[in-house]
């Protein structure tokens, strides 16, 4: 009795409970670390799981860059862009105007382009439009702009497709216009798409279209996961690799794999072909230039390049 009053007194003493003896390493155990936490992904029994399980059997087991990759949505504001992106067939969700806007040239063009294109325009007080454009100078007309349905890479390696297979790919472009520029390109010269990493890398943004002038509707522009990998499915595919860079084994003139499949990688300006990319490549190009110039402009080097490609492809 003695024995079981004295660590009933261990238990509790004052009323307050209090460490029991040989308690101290289990609390040290209870402290020690487990592990870093696994994703909710990773746990079956978690709807993260689920969700994602059934998102790979729908896409076929294809990486989440395929069709059901999108970007963001967009608004582009401001009277000027407004206009700009409408004439320059931009896709549209709604349209909105300020109520008791100050109309002049712009707003009246802006309306009837929209109303042709029976587009939805909502009439919007101004503190809801600031609130919608994230407080940007709007002038009271703002569109928003869907968000871009990414093709899969896969997509562009189509035996239907005319001509011989010709696919750019960009290596840390993060300029939207020289993506909207490239599409254009590869458009007028007989390209089949355009490549862009999902990560560090530009996206088809509402300025990528304008500068597109409207070939963004007709040319696939397709989002891969892991660039490299990428590059190296179109090899299996029986493509050539081809990169551009200023430090080329080859000049653009001399190249005799131009009538073959190829797939052209675009590095950024400052940088040029990644690491990893460049070893990927079966060939890297350049473009002969005057010792003047440094380096040209990444959409103005691919429009060159695919010039070339086609020029050499028209004389076979």
């Amino acid at each position: 009795m003695a024995g079981n009053s004295q660590r009933r007194g261990a238990i509790r003493k004052g009323g307050k409970k209090t460490p029991t003896v040989g308690s101290g390493g289990q609390r040290r155990r209870g402290l020690e670390p487990k592990g870093a936490t696994p994703r909710a992904e990773d746990r079956t029994y978690h709807k993260a799981h689920k969700v994602a399980k059934a998102g790979e059997r729908r896409s076929g087991g294809r990486p989440t860059g395929g069709r059901k990759a999108k970007a963001s949505s967009e608004v582009v504001a401001g009277r000027n862009s407004v206009l700009e992106a409408l004439r320059n067939d931009v896709p549209v969700t709604t349209m909105y105007v300020a109520g008791r806007i100050d109309s002049d040239d712009r707003v009246r063009e802006a309306l009837k382009i929209a109303t042709e294109r029976s587009l939805p325009i909502l009439e919007t007080p101004r503190g809801e439009l600031d609130r919608i454009t994230d407080g940007a100078v709007h002038q009271g007309l703002a569109l928003q702009v869907p968000p871009y349905e990414y093709a899969h890479p896969s997509d562009l390696v189509d035996p239907e497709m005319p001509g011989i297979p010709l696919v750019v790919a960009l290596d840390g472009i993060t300029d939207p216009r020289n993506l909207g520029a490239i599409v254009r390109s590869v458009a007028a010269f007989g390209g089949h798409g355009v490549v862009v990493p999902a990560r560090r890398s530009v996206g088809m943004t509402a300025s990528a279209w304008k500068t597109s002038a409207g070939a963004a509707a007709r040319i696939p522009v397709a989002q891969c996961t892991n660039l490299t990998r990428a590059l190296e499915d179109y090899r299996k595919a029986g493509f050539f690799i081809i990169g551009l860079d200023m430090d080329g084994d080859v000049e653009l003139p001399d190249l005799e794999l131009a009538n073959e499949p190829i797939v052209i990688v675009v590095g950024s300006e400052g940088k040029g072909l990644s690491r990893l990319v460049r070893e990927t490549c079966d060939q890297i190009v350049s473009v002969p230039m005057s010792s003047a110039v440094e380096s040209l402009n990444a959409g103005i080097a691919t429009g060159v390049a695919l010039y070339e490609v086609s020029r050499r492809r028209r004389r076979r």
